[in-house]
């Protein structure tokens, strides 16, 4: 069982910047495909970025409606993933999940009902 902790939410206005994290205790994160999923009032789930396990090349993977303004990344030392976000905007508020899968394959990297393992969010609130 992996359990995921994310960290990092918050308010901010418009143009402004988080850093969220997606931590595991017990597990190596790189072994671990790791999604970022955002959640609106009133919408469904949708992907915002992803990378892939170490052993499948790290590769990472944005959304368009976050690509140039969201990076995702790894710290395999500190056992954690990254959300940058900078130039944030206020439909970017919404709650921010991440997932991991040990055997996520290319085609489901964007697919949240393929993800095995959900941490329990941190709330994005962006204001203008």
């Amino acid at each position: 069982q992996v359990q995921l902790v994310e960290s990092g939410g918050g308010s901010v206005q418009v143009g402004g910047s988080l850093r969220l994290s997606c931590s595991t205790s017990g597990s190596t994160i790189s072994n671990y495909a790791v999604g970022w999923f955002r959640q609106a009032p009133g919408k469904e789930r949708e992907f915002v970025a992803a990378i892939r396990s170490r052993s499948s090349g790290s590769r990472a993977y944005h959304a368009d409606s976050v690509k140039g303004r969201f990076t995702i990344s790894r710290d395999n030392a500190k056992n954690t993933v990254y959300l940058q976000m900078n130039s944030l905007k206020p439909e970017d508020t919404a709650v921010y999940y991440c997932a991991a899968d040990s055997r996520l394959i290319l085609s489901s990297i964007a697919k949240s009902e393929d993800y095995d393992y959900w941490g329990q969010g941190t709330q994005v609130t962006v204001s203008s």
